[in-house]
């Protein structure tokens, strides 16, 4: 039985309850009837339970794979639209005390170039990606209470909405922080640094392969990491995002558990994850893919994102360049609603100076710019968004939660991603480039179906397009 408002990590991810679910789907993964009651069930999007979403990733059946694809695209496009929210992260720090196997930041590891950015040289890192057009990124460091104490985070973070833009503007208007599991006490202190989502991996559910792959440090205890996003929604945090590393256990119980902590934090705190993010293993410094024995392939990897869009229509799910640009196309249809784009995994990675060669912490599969990344998705009929008000008009949490499902969020969203492609077609844009968002610009401002709010709309384009004013939002 699963004890979902219990505080205990190892209550509310039940270890028997993700295999019961296992063997419940695969029993029933050619069921075609409670599959296809499943699906009407998911259409109401209303979202699923850990044990019917593994049944729809399990189904084996041809034609109701292809109703589940179909559903995804659906929901997809029902809630997000075409907007595509863009970010890059940014490494400050690749210091760590843990021994994470499947990690070149590992203690053990020797191959690896350490470093860590003074607050000069993250406001260098920020004018380089301000230079790119990027508005929003994803603080990234490893966990070494000397080389990278609570303190240097938190000044770091003072740094980076310092930096101005070429328009006397705040460069950087939102910063999401993954960085390892804290007290609460800490979580007040980045709670009052104004950030956005706080981000923190599981990696796996699974405690026998965690506690195998985290062998030491203060990340291998996985009492403290799992219950560590409640320490932080205790702390005012609650815009809170949830990922696994798909290829350290069978993804079949991280799927599962993942959804058992969505479901632990909606009972105990009336809200679920902001977002989902679902990495693959990918080569590194001294990591050789080979050694897992859990490599999830394309299908199944789509597919688990399709059906994590499916179980929890209204959380964000996240996908950075560790994908290539074939992978990333199609999940953009099936789920992804926030990809990274012209990113560095290296501290310092935005400069070209020699002390910050060989310090990434993983290979990236996606080479292209920024600019290249939004001209495509403009060839694609998306909308590159780089929208902040959210954060910023303080719908977070659950009231963010009850603004999406209600439907009103969605009057905004739009309007708020053409603003903020305005600007960066102005400012950053290649003439093709240029030229290919004003055209989709023209034709979903004439879509816009909330009269005062179009009018408005109208108003923010133009005094962006004259130069008036930057930073327009509702």
């Amino acid at each position: 039985m699963c004890f979902v408002k219990s505080k205990i990590a190892e209550d509310f991810i039940n270890d028997e309850e993700i295999k019961k679910t296992i063997e419940f789907a695969e029993l029933n993964k050619n069921n075609k009837d409670l599959i296809n009651e499943t699906i009407k069930k998911a259409e109401k999007i209303k979202g699923l339970s850990h044990k019917e979403a593994l049944l729809l990733l399990l189904c084996e059946l041809e034609e109701e794979n292809l109703r589940i694809f179909k559903l995804a695209e659906k929901i997809k496009d029902l809630i997000y639209g075409k907007r595509i929210v863009l970010f890059a992260p940014l490494y400050i720090s690749n210091f760590c005390v843990n021994g994470c196997s499947y990690c070149p930041y590992c203690f053990e590891k020797n191959k690896i170039k350490r470093v860590k950015l003074t607050q000069e040289e993250i406001k260098e890192q920020v004018k380089i990606l301000s230079e790119m057009g990027h508005k929003r990124i994803a603080l990234e460091a490893g966990e070494d209470n000397k080389n990278c104490s609570m303190e240097y985070i938190l000044n770091s973070i003072e740094s980076i909405y310092s930096v101005k833009d070429k328009n006397n503007e705040q460069a950087i208007r939102r910063i999401n922080v993954n960085i390892a599991a804290t007290t609460e006490e800490n979580y007040k202190k980045l709670k009052l640094k104004n950030i956005g989502t706080y981000v923190l991996f599981q990696e796996t559910y699974n405690k026998k392969s965690y506690e195998k792959f985290h062998k030491f440090g203060p990340k291998s205890n996985y009492e403290f990491h799992t219950t560590a996003i409640d320490r932080a929604i205790k702390a005012g945090l609650y815009d809170v995002g949830l990922g696994i590393l798909l290829g350290l256990e069978n993804y079949k119980y991280d799927f599962t558990g993942l959804l058992m902590h969505k479901e632990h934090l909606e009972a105990n705190f009336k809200i679920g994850p902001h977002t989902i993010s679902v990495p693959r293993i990918k080569p590194a410094n001294e990591i050789d893919v080979n050694n897992f024995k859990n490599i999830v392939p394309d299908e199944i990897f789509l597919k688990i994102v399709a059906c994590f869009r499916i179980a929890a229509p209204y959380t964000g799910i996240i996908m950075s360049t560790r994908e290539n640009e074939k992978i990333r196309k199609r999940s953009l249809e099936v789920g992804v609603s926030q990809i990274s784009a012209g990113s560095s995994t290296g501290v310092g990675g935005y400069s070209k100076k020699e002390k910050f060669e060989n310090s990434e912490q993983f290979e990236t599969s996606d080479k292209r710019s920024l600019n290249e990344v939004i001209k495509w998705l403009l060839k694609l009929g998306r909308i590159p968004s780089f929208c902040t008000a959210c954060y910023r008009k303080n719908r977070i949490g659950e009231s963010f939660m009850e603004f999406s499902k209600s439907g009103e969020i969605k009057k905004f969203c739009t309007p708020n991603a053409l603003l903020t492609l305005q600007e960066f077609l102005q400012n950053f844009a290649d003439n093709e480039t240029k030229k290919l968002g004003e055209n989709l610009i023209l034709k979903e401002f004439k879509n816009l179906k909330e009269t005062k709010i179009k009018e408005n709309a109208t108003k923010f384009l133009e005094k962006i397009k004259n130069k008036e004013k930057q930073d327009l939002f509702f």
